[in-house]
Parts: C-alpha cells; sequence; structure tokens
C-alpha cells in the first residue's frame, strides 16, 4: 500500500483525523506523520498537490488541513486556491477539535512524534513482557480524545501508555 498522502511506497501508520466520524483515519507513511508532527520539510508537502483529491475524505481533509498550515507559502496557496470540497468535506475541515494537552508526568507538554521514556515497569495487557523503566517510545502518537493517553511501539507491539508513567526525553 501507498502513503494517503505522499504516495510513498513505505510501511503505513493510521493517522487520526479528528473532528470527523469517530475513529477516522489515513493511512500515511512515518514521514508524513513526523512532518505533522512537526512540519519541518514544507517541500515534503507539494504532494498534497495529488493528496488533496483523494476520494479518501479522512486523506483530503488532512491534505487541506497541511496545505492550510502551509499558507505562508505560494504554492500552497496557490493549491488552496485551486481547491474544492464538498460541504461534509469542509465541515469536517473546519470543525477541528481543539488540541489537548498531553502532558507528562512532570508537566511537560507533549506533542505527536515526541520521544518518551517510560519510569516505571509496565505490564503489558495482553502480551507476555513487561515494558521496563528507562525504555525510549520513539514517534509516540497522541490519542485524541484522552489527554491521559499515548501510543507507542515497545518491543513491536503497539501499546497505549498513561502518560503519567512516562517523562519527555
Amino acid at each position: 500500500m501507498t502513503c494517503a498522502l505522499c504516495s510513498t511506497d513505505a510501511p503505513l501508520v493510521a493517522q487520526p483525523v479528528p473532528g470527523g466520524p469517530d475513529g477516522a483515519s489515513a493511512e500515511i507513511c512515518d514521514t508524513c506523520a513526523s512532518q505533522i508532527a512537526a512540519t519541518t520539510d514544507p517541500e515534503h508537502w507539494r504532494c498534497l498537490s495529488t493528496a488533496m483529491w483523494s476520494e479518501d475524505t479522512a486523506a483530503q481533509v488532512l491534505a487541506v488541513r497541511m496545505l492550510e498550515r502551509l499558507d505562508g507559502h505560494d504554492w500552497a496557496r496557490d493549491l488552496t486556491a485551486q481547491l474544492w470540497l464538498d460541504d461534509e468535506a469542509r465541515a469536517w475541515v473546519d470543525n477541528q477539535p481543539e488540541e489537548t494537552e498531553h502532558r507528562d508526568s512532570n508537566g511537560v507538554a507533549l506533542a505527536q512524534g515526541d520521544t518518551v521514556v517510560l519510569i516505571k515497569d509496565l505490564p503489558v495487557k495482553g502480551a507476555n513482557f513487561t515494558a521496563k523503566r528507562g525504555t525510549a517510545v520513539h514517534r509516540i502518537s497522541l490519542v485524541a480524545d484522552n489527554p491521559a493517553h499515548i501510543q507507542g511501539r515497545v518491543e513491536g507491539q503497539q501499546i497505549v501508555i498513561l502518560t503519567e508513567f512516562v517523562k519527555k526525553r
């Protein structure tokens, strides 16, 4: 499968797209996911000229939101000016819930894509291992509807972690 935004043939992750149907997400690559968390390379997003016309509404909404974040660039403004959305998609784009504050055990704000370290041994329910204190969890995802939860990969397993048991690296 290819990334819904940049069409790269790479392993995909489900990127939540809040403000629309519950559980709506777009399948995107790690590069796009990390760029969404902290836009560092605007040139990467020139691919949105195709993604903004996606038949997958979640991917289209994500593309439009990124174009709006990049409105300081002429090419992004030009693409936005060309765009037409049906009423449902436009409402979804405009219905961005306020970001909840995910905070680590020390009260430091967490963002999508951050790296955190476990501060306590955590038994992982449904798996046969314990996530050990000091384990680094890279490229976390924030659980959109619960500021006390994050998601990350530990020992190859995608798990939900309570923010009270992590500190930002």
